[in-house]
């Protein structure tokens, strides 16, 4: 994917400090790290255990606070996210997709909707199957229960939960952990297809090479405890740390970025 060329920030992390613990036992997580995220873009942030890869996510969404430093999404501190209404314009796909285990299928996607309690449950209903059939879900799928659903089938309706509300920014916790290649792959088309249509802007911790390379316009290194690096993915890919070497430049890593096949895209 090309670097993207618009410079309207969506998200901006200015001399961020996460910090857990009090007194003698307080520790940051990150220290001074700075991140911008400009609309329309799909960055990854990657980042070795205990980087705080989706301490940074929940700190964007605004369910952390920064101990230090500012988090500013979509114009405003994201503190104010979690105010009624405003958490309304992120989208979150959490890794194991968090489906209410007591709700059907067309229940969670229409959870937030109905909540608001503006509108009446028909057209909640109707706006949640639209959604259902937006990831490639079909009508019979709405009354099954997660329990009856695969792992793939999971992911699909937790994005449709994270759409219906139609957010500009939409946040991914390791999107496609726990899929066959099949079902990665054909996610990622998803994810792809469903960017371009709504003019999302997506932030996405993963550790999968090959979900970053199908997805990523920008990739950020999180490492010694703030933002090591940024760049498109091959940049990345060239940037001289021990964990970008390994990370990158394994036999996985070799395998995801060489160049495909002619006639393939």
């Amino acid at each position: 994917m090309e670097r993207t060329h618009n410079t309207e920030p969506v998200v901006v992390v200015d001399k961020l400090w996460s910090i857990f613990g009090e007194g003698d036992k307080a520790f940051a997580v990150h220290q001074d790290l700075d991140l911008t995220v400009y609309r329309g873009e799909m960055l990854s942030i990657v980042g070795g255990s205990g980087t705080g890869k989706t301490v940074l996510l929940r700190q964007i969404l605004g369910l952390l606070h920064p101990g230090k430093g500012t988090v500013t999404t979509l114009g405003r501190p994201a503190a104010e996210l979690c105010q009624e209404g405003a958490a309304a314009r992120v989208g979150m796909l959490f890794q194991h997709g968090a489906l209410y285990s007591a709700f059907n299928v067309l229940e969670n996607i229409g959870f937030a909707l109905r909540e608001q309690g503006t509108l009446p449950d028909a057209m909640v209903d109707e706006a949640a199957m639209i959604k259902l059939q937006m990831v490639g879900l079909k009508p019979e799928h709405a009354m099954r229960m997660p329990a009856d659903l695969s792992g793939g089938m999971v992911k699909r309706v937790a994005l449709a939960r994270a759409l219906i509300m139609d957010p500009p920014l939409l946040l991914l916790d390791e999107p496609t952990a726990g899929l066959d290649p099949t079902s990665s792959d054909e996610f990622c088309a998803l994810l792809r297809d469903l960017h371009a249509e709504l003019g999302l802007t997506v932030i996405m911790v993963t550790h999968d090479l090959d979900t970053l390379f199908a997805l990523s316009s920008r990739v950020a290194v999180l490492a010694e405890k703030r933002v090591l690096v940024t760049g498109t993915p091959r940049e990345v890919a060239q940037f001289q740390h021990p964990f970008i070497e390994t990370f990158f430049q394994g036999e996985r890593g070799r395998r995801a970025m060489a160049p495909a096949p002619v006639g393939e895209h």
